[in-house]
């Protein structure tokens, strides 16, 4: 029995340590750890919140990325087909030039042709009078050499 009585004697003076400490710590729950502990939350909850709106943020650059890069590609397609369309208008002004030029040629050629032929058949026909003539003298000058 003295064992139960120093039992219950140390239980009695350890009673009001107990008390103290579950009343300290009831005050520091409510008065400590309760509002660290909303501040911890709140805190989570921002941190969250803004991680949100970064990848949000993120997702809307990719998108305006992913536009310009497509505006940029189309605008770069367009100025590619106006370049190909003024060298092709280019090209076939100078193919039409030179179709001309080469027209202009023949036309020319042709009647330098046609001059030449001209000049040639009035310098046959002169020598054909002129070899009438100059057979004539000729037959005289032998003759008249002969005699």
């Amino acid at each position: 029995m003295q064992i139960a009585d120093q039992l219950r004697e140390l239980f009695l003076q350890a009673l009001p340590v107990v008390v103290l400490v579950f009343l300290f710590y009831l005050f520091l729950k409510s008065q400590f750890f309760g509002p660290l502990t909303r501040a911890m939350a709140e805190r989570a909850k921002r941190t969250e919140g803004a991680r949100k709106e970064a990848e949000a943020a993120q997702a809307a650059a990719q998108e305006k990325t992913r536009a310009y890069q497509e505006a940029l590609r189309k605008a770069r397609a367009e100025m590619y087909a106006e370049l190909e369309a003024a060298r092709r208008g280019v090209l076939d002004q100078r193919a039409a030039t030179v179709r001309e030029a080469r027209a202009r040629a023949s036309e020319q050629v042709a009647a330098a042709k046609q001059r030449i032929a001209g000049e040639q058949a009035a310098a046959r026909a002169e020598l054909d009078r002129g070899l009438a003539a100059l057979g004539e003298n000729i037959s005289e000058a032998i003759l008249k050499g002969a005699r």
